[in-house]
């Protein structure tokens, strides 16, 4: 299923055009498909009614955009949206399939496929930090040359 949000694309109220823009906003930097549908557009009264229909009015009349769909059935409203964000549950709010999560994702090695770590060496070097004086080397600072020295001017 697709999500979709019916939104105003000549809404006159600024906190509707502010809500509108933060759920599109948080549905691009998550990756998550969506179909904005302007209700405003000619030919779309169909889609104005079924948002009416369909969606909960909280205090207005009829229900205000952006209102939030997965395919036909209601996900909610703004601040519904923003709550689901908010605690992390956007995936679930948006009634979107289970696919594996983040946290299900281990990056590197399971504790079975760890290296046997014996007198502190793993696979013959140790693993102390500490210099020893074998490891420990001479380093040779050269001076430097003056611009005549190279050029072998005087």
């Amino acid at each position: 299923m697709v999500v979709k949000i019916y939104i105003s694309g000549i809404s006159g109220n600024k906190e509707v055009k502010k809500h509108q823009q933060r759920v599109l906003m948080i549905l691009d930097s998550k990756n998550i498909e969506y179909v904005a549908v302007d209700i405003t557009e000619p030919g779309k009264e169909n889609e104005k009614e079924f948002m009416q229909q369909n969606s909960n009015a909280k205090e207005a009349k009829h229900p205000l955009p952006p209102q939030i769909f997965n395919g036909e059935e209601y996900c909610g409203d703004y601040e519904e949206f923003d709550l689901a964000n908010e605690i992390d549950e956007l995936d679930k709010f948006l009634k979107l399939s289970a696919s594996v999560s983040t946290a299900e994702i281990t990056l590197g090695t399971t504790a079975d496929s760890k290296a046997p770590v014996e007198n502190g060496e793993l696979n013959g070097i140790s693993s102390s930090r500490e210099n020893s004086a074998e490891k420990e080397k001479e380093v040779v600072v050269e001076e430097s040359k003056t611009e005549e020295e190279a050029t072998g001017e005087e």
